[in-house]
């Protein structure tokens, strides 16, 4: 295990110079996902890191030092950090690697397709036909546990599942709305997050043309807004 204390310390020491250096207590852990965490507790610093980042470079061990302790002390982190480390977490193997441990490690709460007022199976099959000439592969469909407002839908690339927020399971929001937002999260199994240098695409040029290709794109976004 990579020992990490002269790291933090020395970054801290460069924050905080006149500062008595503190007890820190730094981690690998089992994580779901690729986290880091850190706290004060009793005057230690105690750090969570995933064990996913075991075997990252010292450069990048020394970036995710600087985004953590300046997070805890509420500094502003210099966009080299930022962007040293969602380099490195966006490359190719690391992306598999998070997936396939989400796959083992995360839980996944997936409910029925079948909702009260609409079949998310039937709207995939539907929608999969107009725009994608039933080419796409269904992945697993289901409700999300509540009727979020925040959280309208996401696709889980590790679980291979579209969650869609039971607000839209309801005879209030025009099944266009519905039907939209479904398909926006097909497009992301079409258009799959990439880097854009060491930023995350999310939300390509190209999606974006794909997205509008939906026949009431402007209305379905009016009524999002209105949400």
């Amino acid at each position: 295990m990579t020992d990490l204390e002269p790291t933090f310390l020395a970054v801290f020491r460069e924050l905080k110079p006149r500062t008595p250096l503190p007890a820190i207590e730094i981690g690998f852990y089992p994580f779901a996902h690729i986290n880091s965490t850190i706290r004060l507790r009793e005057g230690r610093v105690l750090v969570r890191l995933s064990d996913l980042l075991q075997t990252a470079p010292e450069m990048v061990l020394d970036a995710l030092a600087h985004i953590l302790l300046r997070k805890l002390y509420r500094q502003p982190i210099p966009e080299v950090y930022n962007a040293r480390y969602r380099r490195f977490i966006g490359q190719k193997d690391i992306v598999a690697k998070a997936h396939l441990i989400r796959q083992i490690r995360g839980r996944k709460r997936l409910s029925s397709p079948q909702g009260l007022h609409h079949d998310l199976e039937a709207l995939f099959d539907g929608l999969n036909q107009r725009f994608f000439q039933g080419w796409m592969a269904r992945p697993n469909l289901s409700w999300a546990p509540t009727a979020s407002r925040r959280n309208l839908g996401h696709y889980d690339p590790a679980h291979n599942a579209i969650i869609i927020s039971r607000i839209f399971d309801a005879a209030t929001p025009p099944p266009f709305v519905l039907e939209y937002v479904l398909y926006h999260e097909m497009l992301h199994l079409r258009f799959p997050v990439r880097m854009k240098g060491s930023r995350r695409c999310i939300h390509s040029a190209e999606f974006r043309r794909e997205e509008r290709r939906f026949e009431a794109w402007a209305e379905a976004e009016a009524w999002l807004k209105r949400l």
